[in-house]
């Protein structure tokens, strides 16, 4: 059995996943080749430990813990 396989199919082999076009390239690929992704950007530096005190202050104003939650971790913090 002889499957006949177009050009462009039988190309591809050749290149990778990147389709072939009879020698040239496509739109696509001539925008890419010129236009290089931009490198990673740095990971942000980690934020420097803050005072625990002064976290639960911030937490209790804005109605994240309740007094009773404020104090219990206040005590475990101090201690």
């Amino acid at each position: 059995m002889v499957v006949l396989v177009p050009r462009q199919l039988r190309m591809t082999g050749m290149t990778g996943s990147v389709p072939y076009y009879g020698g040239r390239m496509s739109p696509a690929q001539a925008y890419a080749a010129s236009h290089p992704p931009p490198p990673p950007s740095p990971a942000p530096p980690p934020d420097p430990p803050g005072d625990p005190v002064a976290d639960l202050d911030r937490l209790l104003e804005k109605g994240v813990l309740t007094r009773g939650e404020y104090d219990e971790l206040r005590a475990r913090v101090t201690s």
